[in-house]
């Protein structure tokens, strides 16, 4: 049987923690170390896609339009915090929806 750990998550820090007091954190969630690990891929996934967002600013190519960069980087921060919120302790549910990213079906 596996037991959901407690674990603090911050999307600007990229970062999924398992000790509150390590660094700052906006959200907590509760999983399974696997699953835990799949949100810190997540996590760093956003990484990439903004030091390619960035790049695609510095060095723009007319076959790559600044509304598909942005869509990009958009889609895997929704992807993100859904999955924060789908974890989400109810504080953290409610924080989510407050900020307009809850919805009843990840409950």
């Amino acid at each position: 049987m596996v037991v959901n750990k407690r674990y603090y998550v911050s999307v600007h820090g990229r970062s999924v923690l398992e000790e509150q007091g390590a660094t700052a954190y906006e959200w907590t969630i509760e999983s399974t170390p696997e699953v835990a690990a799949n949100l810190r891929h997540m996590l760093e996934r956003i990484g990439e896609k903004e030091e390619s967002s960035f790049a695609a600013y510095t060095y723009p190519w007319p076959d790559t339009p600044e509304d598909e960069v942005n869509s990009n980087f958009q889609s895997q921060i929704d992807e993100v915090y859904r999955e924060i919120y789908r974890l989400g302790t109810k504080e953290t549910r409610e924080q989510l929806r407050r900020a307009g990213y809850g919805n009843s079906q990840a409950e």
